[in-house]
């Protein structure tokens, strides 16, 4: 298997092994979408990692295989591949990218799917899709414009560049720069202080935020509404609220 989701202390681990630079085929592809709907399901699972190893998180699409194919073929995969990093993105847990190496293409595009990327001091991403005449066809163009803005996004996808860590924490592809040695561990601590937090109020928080990304203020008051309304059915706002009372805040111990 090219991906494979382990999962211990309520942190599961998305990893791409597919050596050596990870890229990202048709098989590889829809692996990954089966991981995360697995992911999204299991209750042992309650904030994920996406990890790609220590020396690449992944390079992007397999070309080869891409070249291969005509408009008829991608015309029939294209909603598959969007799919399978939608997939991702949709996992209804928090979610932290470990990025090492390159994060090039479809490898940036998957990061993106992620709530907060965590990136290596020499790590590199970018959409070079513009290079082979084509744009980024996972979500490059709507999530990289909603995440750093469309002038931003838009110099990255027509020229091709790669940043660096530096850059893309300053223009805020990335969100944390640390050595390379300790992404790793850095993401996965994030992911289990998360895991041990109140499972149903992070799944709404993450469904506000973005549901409403993708519609007007109005709209999106009214889904933050209900779900905030929806939360006072839970254990574990019983549970939140009886500890702050009795014990002061940050001391709730959730299930």
């Amino acid at each position: 298997m090219t991906v494979h989701l382990e999962a211990a202390d309520g942190v599961g681990v998305i990893r791409l092994d597919r050596p050596p630079m990870n890229a990202l085929d048709v098989a590889t592809q829809d692996r990954l979408r089966e991981v995360a709907h697995e992911a999204a399901r299991r209750d042992d699972v309650r904030a994920v990692v996406v990890w790609g190893g220590e020396k690449v998180f992944a390079a992007g699409a397999d070309i080869k295989e891409m070249q291969a194919m005509g408009y008829e073929d991608m015309a029939v995969r294209a909603r598959a591949l969007q799919d399978s990093f939608t997939a991702v993105a949709r996992i209804p847990k928090p979610v932290v990218a470990a990025v090492t190496g390159y994060a090039l293409g479809g490898g940036c595009e998957l990061a993106l799917c992620a709530d907060v990327r965590i990136a290596a001091e020499n790590a590199k991403l970018g959409q070079p899709e513009i290079l082979l005449g084509l744009i980024p066809g996972a979500g490059g163009t709507q999530r990289l414009a909603r995440l750093v803005g469309p002038a931003k996004a838009k110099d990255l996808i027509f020229t091709g560049r790669m940043v660096t860590a530096e850059e893309a924490l300053t223009i805020g592809l990335v969100d944390r720069v640390v050595p390379a040695e300790k992404v790793y561990e850095e993401a996965h601590a994030w992911a289990a202080k998360l895991a041990k937090g109140p499972a149903l109020a992070l799944r709404a928080a993450k469904e506000a935020v973005d549901s409403g990304l993708e519609t007007d203020l109005e709209t999106g008051l009214a889904v933050e509404r209900g779900l905030f309304a929806g939360l006072f059915a839970t254990q574990d706002r019983e549970i939140g609220m009886r500890s702050f009372v009795e014990e002061g805040p940050g001391k709730a111990k959730f299930g």
